[in-house]
Order: structure tokens, then C-alpha cells, then sequence
């Protein structure tokens, strides 16, 4: 009796095994690839009351980073806005949904670079515009955006500069020195709404070779 029950017990564990290896695999949900974040993004201009979290906010800085830069200056600079104060002041009468974001990022620039004049190797470094300052921004801007969608944040790019009106009380709330820039302002959230992406694939804007 006792080696029945011996063998019952590894025939039972044997086709326990047995099935257990035959069961089909469970998929775990694919990451989307960078395209498919691409293909998706959407600008969204409704939120729920949904916090956004602290480290959710550093992984999109760090993705904003990680843009390209003219001679790598990086002039781009974050001003991460929770306080609803100021979000009302930067809505101004343009952008309510500003307002009504959970987080707020400006995107500003450092409009000038210490540089060595041209031609003059061993010459000591001396403040110079920055041509590129608005260049890097935007690609860091896109970044951001890129990033909010793919931890599926919604955003949208609000312009800033070159308008005074919006620049000025900018400036004046966030207290930014004299040589950065405010260059836009990206309200951000959970999608209130059903938001979809647009179709901008148009060939006829495609040239190859010459135009």
C-alpha cells in the first residue's frame, strides 16, 4: 500500500509538471517601441485631478536631456510648476488648461553661451549670443512630449516666445534671470478626454534629391 501511494504521488506530480509545461505561455503586454510613442503622441488639453508623481516628472526632464544640441551648449532649462498660483498666472487669457494641469513644465532657454572667439585659440572665453538656443529647446520640448505619452501622460505644447505678452509675465513669476527665456509652456496630466493622434504623413512634402 505505502509504494501505491509513492507511485500515485509521482504519477499525480509527473502530469502536474507535464501539464504545467504543455499550458500555453502567458504574454506579458509589450512595451510600445519608440515608433509606436511617436505614431501616438496627441496634444491634450484636458486632465483628471490624477497627481502626476515626482519621479514620472524626472523621467520626462531626463528624456527632454537627452536631446540633441548645437556644439552640445545645452541651454535648455525646466521650471517644474505645481503651485496653482502661479499656473494661473502663466494660463494668463490664452491657455486655461494651463491652469488646470497637475504639473506644468517651462521650457526656457539660456540665451547666451560662453564661447571662445573664432580664430583665437588661446583666447579666454567671452559671453556670446547663442543662435541655437531656440533649436535645442524645441527638440527638448519634443522630448518631453514624447516621454509624457509614453507613460501615458498627456501634453500639450503651448507657445511662449517671441510673444511679449506671454514671455513678460512669465518672466516676472518664475523670476528667471535676465539672460534665459521662457519658450513655451507644457501642461501636463492624465487624459481627461479621448484625445487620438493625427494622420500627418503627406508624401506630397517629401523632395528627393532636389526640390
Amino acid at each position: 500500500m505505502v509504494y501505491d501511494m509513492k507511485l500515485a504521488n509521482f504519477i499525480l506530480m509527473a502530469t502536474l509538471l507535464t501539464a504545467a509545461a504543455c499550458a500555453p505561455k502567458q504574454q506579458t503586454p509589450a512595451e510600445p517601441s519608440a515608433l509606436d510613442v511617436i505614431a501616438s503622441r496627441k496634444s491634450v488639453r484636458t486632465y483628471t485631478d490624477q497627481p502626476v508623481s515626482d519621479q514620472q516628472v524626472e523621467t520626462i526632464l531626463r528624456a527632454a536631456m537627452a536631446a540633441p544640441s548645437g556644439m552640445n551648449v545645452q541651454p535648455w532649462r525646466f521650471v517644474v510648476v505645481r503651485d496653482q498660483a502661479v499656473k494661473d498666472v502663466l494660463a494668463g487669457g490664452f491657455n486655461k488648461m494651463i491652469a488646470k494641469a497637475p504639473v506644468v513644465f517651462v521650457v526656457c532657454g539660456e540665451t547666451t553661451v560662453q564661447r571662445r572667439p573664432q580664430g583665437e585659440a588661446g583666447a579666454e572665453p567671452v559671453l556670446m549670443e547663442n543662435h541655437n538656443w531656440t533649436a535645442d529647446c524645441a527638440a527638448a520640448t519634443e522630448n518631453l512630449l514624447l516621454a509624457a505619452e509614453a507613460l501615458g501622460l498627456g501634453a500639450v505644447w503651448t507657445a511662449c516666445y517671441p510673444y511679449d505678452d506671454r514671455m513678460n509675465p512669465a518672466r516676472e513669476v518664475l523670476g528667471l534671470p535676465e539672460n534665459v527665456t521662457p519658450y513655451c509652456i507644457v501642461p501636463c496630466g492624465y487624459p481627461g478626454g479621448d484625445d487620438q493622434p493625427k494622420d500627418k504623413w503627406k508624401p506630397e512634402n517629401i523632395h528627393y534629391d532636389k526640390w
